[in-house]
């Protein structure tokens, strides 16, 4: 994640945690008040060491992935275990996987890598070279083809999923967040510092378009929905954007909360989320290829900034932590300070329909 959206979250992260279990009457998912049908399910303590970034589902193994900082935690969603662990990291940011190749790849941020680790074993095969601040990964099925989003070096990296190798790195033109793949040649990006979005041609590593994304602002987290080429982008001025991913025209805004770090589509619903950190994710219903509508709030806990959704049973999980007081500044400094995270209190969250 990068500086602007930082900010952001932090000043979630700080505030006292609450969890609000939600009614569990189904509630319809055009219906502007309410959670859109889903429930809290479960409130897992999971512990283990290191903050977290993005997460990644794998429907197949029932095996959720969660970037912990200098390592990798793996949860079977079944038993909500801990089953396993990929170690030796720096700054790890996101998990893209390609079963068909048997391989995952992991985002580092510093210096810049990807480990392409076995998806079965979970035993590091390698690492990689991309570019500065690896965040965001995503796999293009279209085009078998992983990218990173480097976010200082202002740039992306596609790297060939049967091989594990570069296959370029290309400009984008500004500073990327998050990014979604259509699967049939195109990767999408947001430009947080430009609030602007760019459409890649995955063949070729070209930047085709580059689109104003106004009224939205510093644009964090990004889904699609492929199948009718819309894009739903998480606006830190609270807001997700409905894009159309062939014209780049904005076709609606839904308001959302503060700090979004996430957004997830999932076909099976048509309905569209935003994760942010002052503890709530907003649900949007797609209506039609033209309109998006709000469809209710999830109550969930003040840091639980990312999140993931199952499309095999639309259940949502997100993470957070207990944080304790704010540290005294040192005299003289200038830095951005952090309250600590409460040792043993990282946290995952299950809510379901």
């Amino acid at each position: 994640m990068q500086g602007l959206r930082r900010n952001a979250v932090i000043a979630g992260c700080c505030a006292a945690l609450a969890c609000v279990a939600l009614c569990a009457g189904f509630t319809p998912a055009r219906q502007d008040a309410g959670s859109a049908g889903y429930h809290l399910a479960k409130k897992v303590k999971l512990g283990g060491e290191g903050g977290w970034d993005y997460l990644t589902i794998d429907s197949a193994k029932h095996r959720l992935f969660i970037s912990r900082g200098s390592h990798v935690m793996v949860v079977d969603t079944r038993s909500d275990q801990v089953t396993g662990d990929i170690p030796g990291m720096n700054r790890i940011h996101g998990i893209a996987l390609a079963p068909e190749f048997n391989k995952g790849f992991v985002s580092d941020g510093d210096p810049g890598t990807v480990h392409v680790f076995d998806y079965t074993t979970l035993k590091v095969l390698d690492t990689v070279k991309t570019d500065r601040d690896s965040d965001a990964i995503i796999y293009d099925p279209g085009t078998k083809r992983v990218f990173t989003m480097n976010g200082d070096a202002n740039t992306s990296t596609a790297i060939d999923a049967a091989t594990g190798k570069v296959v370029g790195t290309f400009p984008l033109g500004g500073g990327p967040e998050f990014a979604a793949a259509d699967g049939k040649g195109y990767v999408f990006a947001n430009l947080e510092d430009k609030s602007e979005m760019v459409k890649i041609n995955a063949r070729t590593l070209k930047v085709e378009q580059t689109w104003p994304l106004a009224p939205c602002q510093s644009p964090s987290g990004l889904a699609i929905d492929a199948a009718n080429e819309r894009l739903f982008v998480g606006c830190h001025s609270r807001a997700m954007a409905f894009v159309d991913g062939n014209s780049g025209k904005v076709l609606g805004t839904v308001p959302i909360g503060q700090g979004v770090d996430a957004n997830r589509f999932d076909p099976g619903t048509g309905l569209a989320f935003a994760s942010c950190g002052d503890g709530t994710i907003t649900v949007a219903h797609e209506d039609s290829p033209e309109k998006l509508s709000p469809a209710g709030t999830i109550e969930t806990m003040r840091g639980a900034r990312t999140m993931e959704i199952d499309p095999a049973n639309h259940t949502i999980y997100t993470v957070t932590a207990e944080y304790g007081p704010m540290p005294a500044a040192a005299a003289g400094a200038n830095q951005r300070r952090r309250p600590p995270m409460v040792p043993g209190s990282f946290t995952l969250l299950v809510f379901t329909r």
